[in-house]
């Protein structure tokens, strides 16, 4: 490839990329991989962190120690979620290579009203807003600029079914808000309706708290949930982990949970957890070994018993033309035996965030990609689908961006350099390496913005460039 460093060239951008992320280049300026170069690696991302604030919401409740290992704990995300159980009585402690939880046995200590600041943490904000109906006194939950832009009314509104009462003190709808729980004496039915449309986070915080209310909590939603694989992650821990009388539809549109206060069978008490790598943050090793025939990564502790849904992004690959197989309990992923990979219709609403991987997937295929089910991404860390729709732009693909969709025409790249925008998105930076992997002249801003949820992955990133040899492609 034109422009493609020698072997010493990708050396030292290997040892670039290993650099602390407060010393990156910013402008981070990509090393396309050489023609014919290929690599076989396995990539280990930290915990999930869906499954890691699901696991310390209940871990912060429960009655008892609980030990998460290979909880997700360096990232910003993970560090605000574990100060805000702090302030809310937890106990934390944070270990080489595990996180201890001292749980609060069902209620949430705030001496008299607690005030958490989650950044731009949605998820630690929609649960941790659906706990506080838990809490024994008013708590208030604030964000970002972005997070104070970003809508969690139908939670809200789910609250106060609750007998939660709810004020937004800032722009209605969105935080910040302060959530003061009934009480005992306020506490009303089980049953809670969302209405359609509404965020899967907001049923899966209302189930998560579901065990230590006084009733349960039942969830009817006047449509089945976007992203329904999270929900069944939910639904799926909450009985791995020993909750009560918890069952779901099967398309989710109703689920409940029971109450572990008055069970017979006694508290939800701690746990110890063994937290699974990222599916999400192995997306972008999967597709960079997809893109090059001879090329292949596997991610131990990833297969096909895993909770996330995020796993299944391997056989949205293998649908473009990528090889993928199980070995030893762990996904491996090929690029095409001769080739590239072809485009075409996706759904991804139940994986929106491993949209994104495959958008700068599809700007570096054959054949047009239209890319459904997007609808949520307008709403995450920034507007997903314009973000996206511009920098695939720059590198010279036709980006049509709607509502809830994508449609992407690969198109040549520019003659002259390319500089990303990634809008402090973790996902747009770490997306948009694909592109800096195979095409000369391109420059990420602000890299360091990976560190909201995997602040190794440019490190990470590093061994795939130090694994490169040379080859022939087929």
């Amino acid at each position: 490839m034109s422009g493609a460093p020698g072997e010493e060239g990708l050396a030292a951008f290997a040892r670039t990329l290993r650099l602390p992320l407060e010393r990156l280049p910013d402008p981070l300026v990509m090393a396309p991989l050489p023609v014919g170069a290929v690599f076989d690696v396995s990539v280990t991302p930290p915990g999930s962190k869906s499954l890691t604030n699901r696991a310390l919401v209940l871990a912060g409740l429960a009655a008892g120690e609980s030990v998460l290992r290979g909880a997700l704990a360096d990232a910003e995300d993970a560090r605000v979620m574990l100060a805000a159980l702090g302030r809310l009585g937890a106990r934390v402690e944070v270990r080489q290579g595990e996180v201890r939880i001292g749980g609060v046995g069902g209620r949430w200590r705030t001496n008299g009203g607690a005030e958490i600041h989650l950044e731009n943490a949605g998820t630690a904000t929609r649960f941790l807003s659906a706990a506080a109906l838990a809490a024994d006194g008013p708590v208030t939950i604030d964000g970002s600029a972005r997070m104070r832009e970003r809508p969690i009314g139908g939670l809200a509104d789910a609250l106060e079914q609750l007998g939660a009462r709810v004020e937004f003190l800032g722009r209605p709808g969105c935080p910040p808000l302060r959530i003061t729980p009934p009480g005992a004496s306020g506490a009303k039915p089980t049953k809670v309706a969302l209405r359609r449309g509404e965020s899967s986070q907001f049923l899966s915080a209302l189930l998560l708290v579901g065990p230590f209310l006084e009733h349960g909590v039942r969830v009817v939603s006047e449509a089945p949930p976007p992203s329904a694989p999270y929900v069944d992650m939910t639904l799926r821990l909450l009985r791995r982990l020993g909750a009560h009388d918890v069952s779901g539809s099967t398309d989710f549109a109703e689920a409940r949970v029971g109450s572990s206060v008055s069970s017979r069978l006694g508290p939800f008490k701690g746990f110890a957890l063994e937290i699974e790598p990222d599916a999400s943050g192995a997306t972008y090793f999967w597709a960079a070994a997809a893109l090059r025939p001879g090329c292949a990564c596997s991610t131990p502790g990833l297969g096909r018993e895993s909770l996330q849904g995020d796993v299944r992004f391997a056989a949205v690959l293998a649908r473009m033309g990528a090889g993928i197989a199980e070995e030893g309990g762990a996904v491996r992923v090929s690029g095409p035996a001769r080739g590239g990979l072809r485009n075409t219709e996706f759904d991804m609403a139940d994986m929106p965030d491993a949209a994104m991987t495959l958008a700068a997937v599809a700007a570096l295929s054959a054949g047009s990609a239209r890319i459904t089910g997007l609808a949520t991404l307008k709403v995450k860390e920034t507007d997903r689908l314009s973000a996206l729709a511009a920098e695939l732009g720059k590198a010279g693909a036709g980006v049509r961006a709607g509502a809830d969709f994508l449609e992407v025409e690969p198109g040549p790249a520019p003659a002259g350099p390319i500089e990303f925008e990634t809008y402090k998105d973790h996902r747009m930076a770490m997306s948009l390496a694909l592109i800096g992997m195979s095409r000369p002249g391109v420059a990420i801003r602000d890299p360091g913005c990976v560190a909201k949820t995997y602040p190794g992955f440019w490190a990470d990133l590093a061994g795939v460039y130090e694994s490169c040899r040379s080859g022939e492609a087929p």
